[in-house]
C-alpha cells in the first residue's frame, strides 16, 4: 500500500511538473510576442509600409482579405475586437476606409496608438464624380460620397509621407525604438524614391501621355508625373458607367487611337471588356493594389513589384 501511495504521489508530482513545464512554454512565447507591438493594418498597402517600417519589432497583421473590395468592405466584430487589442492601428484615410470614424468612436486611444496614414496630405477632390455617385442613388438613400480621391499611395511620392506618419506612430507607441522605425523608414523611403525616378525617367519625353483606365484609381500618379487618367468608371471600381458616358469613352479611344483601356486585378474586368469589344482594344492590368494574396507575398510580391508592374504597363499607353 505504502509503494503504491509513493508511486501515486511521485505520478501526480510529475505531472505537475509537466504541466507547469507546459505552461511555462506557453508564457515564454507570450512573454516574446508581448515585447512586440501588435499592429493592426487595413489593407495591403499599409500592411506593407508597416512591415517595412517595424521589421522584426512588431506583430503586423491585416485586417482586409486579398481579392474583398476595399471600398465597401465592412469589418465584423472579431476584427474591430482587434483593433480595440492592438497597440497600434494604421489605416489610410477617412474617405477610403469610411467605416473607421464610426469604429474609432469605441476604441480607447490612450493604449491604442491610431495613424491615418494620409494625414497631412492633400486630397484631390473630384466633385463631378460625386454629383453623378448621387445622381444615381439618391432613390436609395446613400449618404456616402466618392468626391475625395483616396488612392494616395499610387504616387511614390505620397507613399513616402504615408510611411512618415505610420513610423511616427510606431515610435509613439514603442519610444524604445524610435531609432530602429527612423532607421527603417528612411531605407525604405529610399527604394520608394528609386521607384519614383524609375516612373520620372520613363516619361519625362513622353509625347502621348493619356491612358484610359476603368477605375479611376490613378489621379495622384498622374497628377505627379504629368499624365492624363481617363477613367470608363467612377472611384468605386464596380460603379457603371451610363450609356452616355461609354459612348463618349468610345468616340475618345477611337480618335485619339487608344490601344490600351487598363483594368484592375481585384475587380470584375467586365465594364472595360464591353468598351474595349466596342472599340477593338487590348485589356491590360492596371493594379491598384488594394489586395495582394499571401501567396503572392510569399513569392516575393509587393507593393514596389506590383508598382514596376504598373509602371511597365503604362509604358504601352504613354510614349
Amino acid at each position: 500500500m505504502k509503494k503504491k501511495l509513493t508511486y501515486l504521489v511521485l505520478t501526480l508530482f510529475g505531472a505537475v511538473l509537466l504541466i507547469a513545464g507546459c505552461g511555462k512554454s506557453g508564457n515564454s512565447a507570450n512573454e516574446e510576442d508581448s515585447g512586440k507591438l501588435k499592429v493592426v493594418t487595413t489593407f495591403y498597402p499599409m500592411y506593407d509600409f508597416t512591415k517595412n517600417v517595424a521589421q522584426e519589432n512588431a506583430v503586423v497583421s491585416l485586417l482586409v482579405p486579398a481579392g474583398t473590395e476595399v471600398h465597401d468592405f465592412e469589418p465584423s466584430a472579431k476584427m474591430i475586437a482587434q483593433i480595440e487589442n492592438a497597440d497600434v492601428f494604421v489605416y489610410n484615410s477617412d474617405e477610403m476606409e469610411t467605416w473607421v470614424p464610426s469604429v474609432l468612436k469605441s476604441i480607447d486611444t490612450s493604449k491604442t496608438v491610431i495613424v491615418n496614414a494620409s494625414e497631412g496630405i492633400d486630397l484631390i477632390h473630384n466633385e463631378a464624380d460625386a454629383d453623378e455617385h448621387d445622381e444615381e442613388h439618391e432613390h436609395e438613400g446613400e449618404e456616402h460620397s466618392h468626391a475625395v480621391d483616396p488612392h494616395v499611395w499610387l504616387d511614390p511620392v505620397l507613399a513616402q509621407a504615408e510611411v512618415t506618419n505610420i513610423q511616427k506612430g510606431l515610435a509613439e507607441a514603442d519610444p524604445d525604438n524610435s531609432d530602429v522605425y527612423a532607421a527603417n523608414a528612411e531605407t525604405y523611403q529610399q527604394k520608394l524614391e528609386d521607384l519614383n525616378q524609375e516612373f520620372v525617367s520613363a516619361f519625362e519625353n513622353a509625347t502621348k501621355r493619356s491612358f484610359v483606365t476603368q477605375h479611376a484609381a490613378f489621379a495622384y500618379l498622374a497628377k505627379r508625373y504629368d499624365l492624363t487618367q481617363i477613367s470608363v468608371s467612377g472611384l468605386s471600381s464596380d460603379a457603371e458607367p451610363s450609356p452616355a458616358k461609354l459612348a463618349e469613352l468610345s468616340d475618345f479611344v477611337t480618335e485619339n487611337k487608344v490601344d490600351y483601356i487598363y483594368f484592375e486585378d481585384n475587380a470584375s474586368s467586365k465594364i472595360a471588356e464591353t468598351l474595349a469589344d466596342e472599340v477593338d482594344v487590348e485589356l491590360l492590368v492596371l493594379s491598384p493594389i488594394e489586395g495582394v494574396t499571401q501567396k503572392e507575398q510569399d513569392a516575393g510580391i509587393d507593393y514596389i513589384h506590383v508598382m514596376q508592374d504598373n509602371l511597365n504597363a503604362l509604358k504601352k499607353s504613354i510614349q
